[in-house]
């Protein structure tokens, strides 16, 4: 059976949208292997860790000041490597050059961002760089909240998807 894997950023204290999201995947997210923050929480990551019945990972953003929880991260999604970050220590406003040079650096075939409040789903040679947008305060054209849908096959192949709320 695939895999699902939720990813989210800049939800900023507010976790209407994000309680949604996990209930795509049944009331705590009982379909989900992981559920990812890219940051900007602003508030208790236990209070998302509550939400769901999965692993909760999760990075610092610029608006966050919750103690021991990292800026940048590696993990394992699947048989890949992942850069998380918020993205605001690495220019991501004026690039993602500095966090592919990282993930590269890390063996990372994937970097995860959040910061820009705007999705992104981008190939570089052989890594993926993708931003799952703002859950609550987006910043695209239509402004409609968005967040990442990460699909792990079983036979490890991986889809990647923006779903609009």
């Amino acid at each position: 059976m695939a895999k699902k894997i939720l990813v989210v950023s800049d939800s900023h204290g507010n976790n209407t949208n994000l309680k949604k999201a996990v209930r795509a995947f049944g009331p705590r997210g009982e379909q989900l292997e992981m559920l990812i923050h890219l940051g900007d929480i602003q508030g208790s990551l236990e209070g998302i860790e509550r939400l769901v019945d999965c692993p909760v990972e999760a990075v610092s953003g610029n608006c966050d000041f919750i103690p021991g929880l990292p800026g940048t991260k590696i993990i394992s999604i699947g048989s890949e490597k992942a850069l998380i970050t918020h993205g605001h220590r690495y220019g991501c406003k004026m690039g993602t050059g500095t966090m592919k040079e990282l993930a590269e650096a890390n063996g990372a075939g994937m970097v995860l961002f959040g910061h820009t409040h705007m999705p992104l789903l981008e190939n570089y040679q052989d890594m993926k760089i993708m931003n799952p947008g703002s859950i609550s305060q987006p910043r695209q054209e239509g402004h409609r909240p968005t967040y990442l849908v990460i699909t792990v096959k079983e036979d490890g192949m991986m889809e990647f998807a923006i779903v609009t709320m």
